[in-house]
């Protein structure tokens, strides 16, 4: 067991395990939960899914991950590179395709986890993950902007592209609540200012406390601001996975791949990205084998719970860490937290306004934006180089992330190969 390729990172880690790392790992992953509670219910929206789904997500995805994974700190759970995919995937596909694509998007990690693909991130240009990450956070900028301004669309309109819901946005500007504009600059206020003074509370969770008490406290808000109880159902306990009512032909799941292969790729490049930044914090080597194939038990587990696609999010992660973190037990602690949460408090999750969840996503957008790395690659790279940052991003925004990483990646090596041919 000692040299198998895909022994998890929990078998050494816990080598040594003292009693005051314990309690840090317990300390880290009560903080992390907190942090992901709020970010996990915003996520579910802007996936197109009910809120709770963030929840099982989280739930389970992040226990089965730090049990199995190749990272001693990694958590995983619902993140915003998935947002978009998902949410056309269900509006295409419906919940019973998500769960089709999902489950086979799963297989797919575990056998290249079993394969030993996971050393072929490294091939995956920069320009490339920088430019599909900008292109990301611009579509959930874009996506947020209806619940931010209080927007109310016509009947029957359910924009899905980036470019249908700018047009939709555009069509109900008469619709404008300065109520929820109010509440949604409140909170993005308190997301942007208060970790200035105070990092100990997480402040999505005080945007989240203070946005519904002034929809609940403020008579003249209360009308004018919907909340995630009036829009969305709020279930009590377990969840239940309906599979009566599903289509699992041979042919659906033939039709379903290409959403699966996009599921994979994706949650394969972000999880071990996210475990190459933590191997830095830790001063530790990940296993990118156990971590892909736990990232495949992780989305199927995900689905079968109730839950959307899952990997590893660089965000908590780092929390994890800063709080000191420094096994798979936190991750696990973060998952069981939220699971008493998914018993015991999720109907109170119906009390907080869309404004709020909107404004944590403006803030999830910038962070993962990478802008920086955007402005510099245009700034200082070579013209190559800026062609397929800018193209994936266009791309991704325009069309879809399959399509902007494939284009993405025959442009960078097609530039590598002319490249060769002319030293020759």
């Amino acid at each position: 067991m000692k040299n198998f390729y895909l022994q998890p990172k929990v078998c050494t880690a816990l080598k040594g395990y003292t009693r005051q790392q314990c309690v840090s790992d317990i300390i880290a992953g009560i903080i992390v939960a907190v942090i992901a509670l709020p970010l996990s219910i915003a996520l579910a929206l802007a996936s197109g899914v009910e809120p709770a789904c963030g929840i099982y997500t989280a739930v389970a995805a992040g226990f089965i991950v730090s049990l199995f994974g190749g990272s001693r700190v990694q958590i995983a759970g619902p993140t915003a590179a998935f947002a978009t995919v998902v949410a056309g995937i269900v509006a295409a596909e419906g919940m019973d395709g998500l769960f089709i694509a999902t489950v086979m998007a799963g297989v797919l990690l575990i056998v290249m986890g079993v394969c030993k693909v996971g050393t072929l991130i490294k091939y995956v240009p920069h320009t490339i993950t920088v430019g599909f990450t900008a292109g990301i956070a611009v579509t959930i900028l874009l996506g947020q902007v209806k619940d931010f301004f209080g927007l109310t669309y016509a009947a029957g309109v359910r924009p899905v592209e980036t470019i249908e819901k700018m047009e939709a946005n555009i069509a109900a500007l008469g619709t404008f609540r300065w109520e929820a504009l109010l509440v949604g600059a409140v909170c993005l206020a308190v997301l942007v200012i208060y970790p200035r003074f105070e990092k100990r509370v997480p402040p999505s969770l005080i945007a989240v406390v203070v946005g519904t008490l002034l929809v609940q406290c403020i008579p003249a808000l209360n009308d004018g601001v919907s909340t995630i109880g009036e829009l969305y159902t709020i279930p009590r306990g377990l969840p239940q996975v309906n599979f009566a009512g599903m289509d699992l032909s041979p042919a659906r799941w033939l039709a379903l791949l290409p959403n699966a292969v996009t599921i994979a790729l994706l949650a394969g490049i972000e999880s071990l990205l996210s475990c190459v930044v933590a191997d830095g914090m830790v001063d530790d080597t990940h296993n990118p084998h156990a971590e892909l194939t736990a990232q495949g038990l992780a989305n199927v587990a995900s689905v079968l719970f109730g839950g959307i696609p899952a990997t590893g999010a660089i965000a908590r992660t780092a929390a994890n860490v800063k709080n000191g973190g420094r096994t798979p037990v936190a991750g696990m602690v973060h998952a069981l937290v939220l699971f008493a949460v998914l018993m015991f408090l999720m109907p109170y999750a119906g009390l907080i306004p869309m404004p709020t969840i909107a404004a944590i996503l403006f803030v999830v957008a910038y962070n993962m934006s990478e802008w920086r790395a955007f402005v510099k690659i245009v700034q200082t790279r070579r013209v190559t180089d800026i062609l397929v940052v800018v193209l994936t991003f266009a791309l991704t925004v325009i069309f879809d992330l399959v399509v902007a990483i494939v284009v993405g990646l025959v442009l960078a090596y097609a530039f590598v190969l002319f490249k060769k041919l002319q030293k020759k």
